[in-house]
């Protein structure tokens, strides 16, 4: 028996990001999200294992582009759009690796959808 699933259309999903996320900009515009280590396991992790408090992720070129454009206005087709219009072919298969991108921030909590 298979469950009838509702299929998601993402191009119309709007992304938000976390707040509690810190990020930068470094001078290649690469951007590096900061992420805050809390909670009850990684305290203990950081005082047996020496792990830090705060752990950075570095976003690749097309990353850093689609990052700053999260706003809470922009649905990811409108994102889309403006990924098209600065890397040109090069960011082909645009959709695809578009919705992937959005699905790996939205597993690990760093953004959600309205």
């Amino acid at each position: 028996m298979s469950k009838n699933k509702e299929k998601k259309n993402y191009l119309e999903c709007v992304p938000v990001r976390n707040e509690s996320i810190g990020w930068k900009n470094d001078e290649e515009n690469i951007v590096t999200l900061e992420i805050e280590n809390k909670g009850f396991f990684n305290t203990i992790a950081q005082k047996l294992f020496k792990k830090p408090k705060v752990s950075f992720v570095h976003l690749d070129a097309n990353g850093s582009f689609v990052w700053p454009l999260i706003d809470g206005q922009r649905n990811i087709a409108e994102i889309g759009a403006l990924v098209r219009e600065h890397f040109g072919e090069e960011c082909e298969p645009l959709y695809e690796r578009l919705i992937k991108f959005f699905e790996i921030l939205k597993s690990y909590n760093f953004i959600s959808f309205k």
